[in-house]
């Protein structure tokens, strides 16, 4: 599954869902609010970026833009980009109801990003692009480029264990049935045409740190958040059954040198 098939199907697959996803999601997200993940970890509480205010900040694989949005409210200069023009849209569609400045936007590829070497404080993705791209090396590579000496580069994506248990929110979804170490990537094609439809790609704790330290970053800091009893939110495969004993997401935090 090669970065250009993987591009391809994803860009598509998010503009069709746009729409629901964001009716579905939107409130938990808020139009200018900042979870890491399903759990409902709040950048106010973990507080992984540190202070934003007048730093340079990406949001990649921003969707509706949310993240930037909130970088922007504590005095931080916050770009959005984004693989989907639909999800673009709906940043856009925000601001104007919101009647506030719109987030700088950018449509393109986070293997290949449009910007000048050195030009960010923090780079971020709040499940964003790294787990929808077959290239995570370019994208890594292309973070440390654009990040300035001592930037932060912080990223949430599904747990790397939740890649061994079926993507169930119920019980089913407690029982081991694939190696940890089974790299290949999730795939869902058109019946009639075979054509990729959607990618996710699969890489284990291990894979990231050293993915990470191959392009000069170093690992501060591992977040595992925990599934806080007030949430009874069921969200695809995240749940309360499977959150109270199984993490469902990794946050990464590191510091390019």
């Amino acid at each position: 599954m090669d970065e250009e098939t993987t591009r391809r199907a994803n860009r598509s697959d998010w503009d069709r869902h746009a729409d629901d996803y964001q009716a579905e999601h939107g409130a938990f997200l808020g139009d200018a609010g900042f979870v890491w993940g399903p759990e409902g970890l709040a950048e106010d509480e973990a507080g992984l970026l540190g202070d934003v205010a007048g730093r340079r900040v990406l949001d990649l694989g921003c969707g509706a833009a949310q993240c930037a949005r909130w970088v922007r409210e504590r005095g931080g200069e916050a770009y959005g980009l984004d693989l989907s023009f639909r999800q673009l849209q709906h940043a856009r569609r925000i601001d104007d109801d919101r009647d506030a400045a719109g987030v700088p936007l950018v449509h393109a590829t986070a293997t290949r990003l449009p910007f000048a070497d050195r030009v960010f404080d923090v780079v971020l993705s709040s499940y964003g692009a790294l787990q929808f791209v077959a290239d995570a090396d370019a994208l890594v590579a292309e973070v440390a480029r654009t990040l300035r000496p001592g930037g932060r580069f912080a990223f949430s994506v599904t747990h790397p264990v939740r890649w061994s248990f079926p993507d169930d929110p119920g019980p089913a979804g407690l029982v081991a049935a694939t190696s940890y170490w089974d790299r290949r990537p999730y795939v869902e094609t058109d019946p009639q045409t075979g054509e990729v439809t959607y990618a996710e790609h699969h890489r284990t704790l291990g894979d990231w740190v050293r993915l990470l330290a191959r392009h000069g970053f170093r690992l501060d800091d591992l977040v595992e958040p925990e599934w806080p009893e007030s949430n009874d939110r069921v969200w695809a495969g995240w749940s309360p059954t499977r959150g109270r004993v199984l993490p469902g997401t990794a946050v990464f935090v590191a510091t390019v040198r």
